[in-house]
């Protein structure tokens, strides 16, 4: 029984000795009370960040999606369509309807016969159609 130590006394068994002194709390009665902090607004606050960089990274890979799909809609349709030439990266063809209803590929710029022009566009070096601004 005298080996026990008093209960308001920080006794460090593994060391044997006293360590009320080094300790980052109050160990007798007398001492400071610990207050918890209210975190509540931190949380709120994060809360709210992390949504908003959630929601503006859904955005942009919809955003992403969608001009994919476009990209990829736009090469079947050019890819499936009419044409008679070996088409030449980084020069600009035009995509038109026949009178058969039928998509074909041109070099024939817009402004020289009156055609239906549905899309202006470019093989790029990645051999992907893309649109080009209609002249």
């Amino acid at each position: 029984m005298a080996d026990k130590k008093p209960d308001n006394v920080v006794w460090d068994e593994k060391e044997k000795k006293y360590n009320a002194s080094i300790l980052p709390y109050a160990t007798n009665i007398s001492g400071p009370v610990i207050e918890i902090e209210d975190v509540s607004a931190f949380k709120q606050r994060g809360v709210h960040k992390a949504q908003k960089t959630f929601t503006a990274k859904y955005e942009e890979l919809k955003e992403e999606w969608n001009h994919l799909v476009d990209e990829v809609e736009l090469n079947k349709l050019i890819y499936s369509a009419k044409y008679s030439f070996e088409p030449v990266i980084g020069e600009t063809y035009y995509l038109y309807v026949g009178r058969d209803e039928k998509y074909f590929l041109s070099l024939i710029h817009p402004s020289e016969w009156k055609r239906e022009l549905i899309a202006s566009v470019r093989l790029n070096s990645e051999h992907k159609w893309v649109s080009v601004k209609k002249d």
